[in-house]
């Protein structure tokens, strides 16, 4: 990873506090409240930088937007995610371990990876809705 700059330190401070995956637009529009002027372009030139050194987890969304969250578990795992609130729960699930690594061999295929991601409505948001 390149050197660490006062954009990318606010940034990964930011993404220590926030529970939720938020978008680049997001991230850069809660820096601006926080009076850390940094461009947008910086924002997801360091996302982009944190996510390929392993320190953020990036989930693609529906709609095809990515978004950015540092995970609690460093190994892999998957996400539960709030389609209304974006609460987001980290899941380690051992049979589609299983079931990936059987897929594989049986297809001949090695050094597969794989992201599950499972989009719903949590029970906080399903009670507010009358």
């Amino acid at each position: 990873m390149s050197r660490t700059t006062r954009q990318r330190s606010a940034l990964a401070e930011l993404l220590e506090h926030t529970p939720e995956f938020r978008s680049a637009q997001q991230l850069h529009a809660m820096l601006g409240e926080q009076g850390e002027p940094v461009s947008l372009a910086t924002v997801y030139r360091n996302l982009n930088a944190l996510a390929e050194a392993g320190e953020i987890d990036a989930l693609a969304a529906p709609g095809g937007e990515t978004r950015y969250r540092r995970c609690v578990r460093t190994e892999h795992h998957h996400h539960l995610v709030c389609r209304t609130c974006g609460h987001t729960v980290e899941i380690a699930e051992t049979q589609v371990e299983r079931w990936a690594a059987q897929a594989a061999r049986r297809h001949g295929f090695t050094e597969v990876s794989h992201a599950i991601e499972l989009h719903g409505i949590c029970a906080a948001c399903r009670r507010s809705t009358p």
